[in-house]
């Protein structure tokens, strides 16, 4: 009698151990261990894939970072210039989302700059020439003029005013086509000015057509070699 009830106690031990333990299921609905096990894993839906779509895959679910630098260099040095600084700001700012680094430099050249316009008859074979000019503007009834020296980049010119702004020397200029002068022009006046190069150095083929796009809004500025 002692035996059965101890066997028995021992059975009933196991049950409740086995039912903690969630190794038997709910008996009254047929359950067992191999249905449960099939209802989590969810086995059919599972599928197995290779090492590179997984890698693929990751790569998709990244999020989004700095675009990638190019592959292979493919140009090893080019410049665009000569700048003038207001230029040289606006170029440089424009480049900024390329992240170049120290594949970008810049140089300061020797330059100039055009600061005025000369209303001007050009320089005559010699200064009898000239006079003989200078002599028909008179009687024309234009005294504001001068005949430009030796020495001078525009020697025996004549000159009819010099102007800040272009739109002020068409004015001159049309005015003296009414009073009937003839054979007068508006030349620039040039003033030697400090001036910026950028180079580029060791670059591939997608960051030099970035750069030949940013160029082309600058439109006395082309790409280069490196001199």
């Amino acid at each position: 009698m002692l035996k059965f009830c101890f066997f028995a106690l021992l059975a009933a031990n196991v049950a409740l151990f086995a039912v903690g333990k969630g190794l038997v299921g709910d008996v009254a609905e047929g359950e067992r261990e191999p249905a449960r096990m099939e209802k989590q894993l969810n086995a059919k839906a599972l599928k197995v894939i290779a090492p590179t779509q997984a890698v693929a895959a990751a790569a998709q679910a990244a999020p989004p970072g700095p675009a990638p630098k190019d592959e292979a260099v493919a140009v090893a040095c080019i410049e665009v210039g000569n700048f003038v600084l207001a230029e040289a700001r606006r170029f440089e700012a424009e480049l900024a989302p390329l992240e170049l680094g120290d594949r970008q430099s810049r140089r300061n050249v020797q330059g100039q700059d055009v600061s005025g316009y000369v209303v001007n008859i050009p320089p005559f074979p010699n200064r009898d020439a000239a006079n003989r000019k200078a002599a028909e503007l008179r009687a024309k009834g234009v005294e504001n003029f001068y005949i430009i020296p030796d020495g001078q980049p525009m020697k025996l010119a004549i000159s009819l005013g010099v102007f800040k702004q272009e739109a002020a020397a068409q004015t001159q200029l049309a005015a003296l086509v009414k009073q009937g002068v003839t054979g007068a022009r508006i030349s620039p006046r040039y003033a030697p000015s400090k001036q910026l190069v950028f180079q580029f150095r060791d670059i591939g083929a997608t960051t030099r057509a970035r750069l030949e796009k940013i160029a082309a809004g600058f439109k006395e500025q082309q790409l280069r070699k490196c001199q």
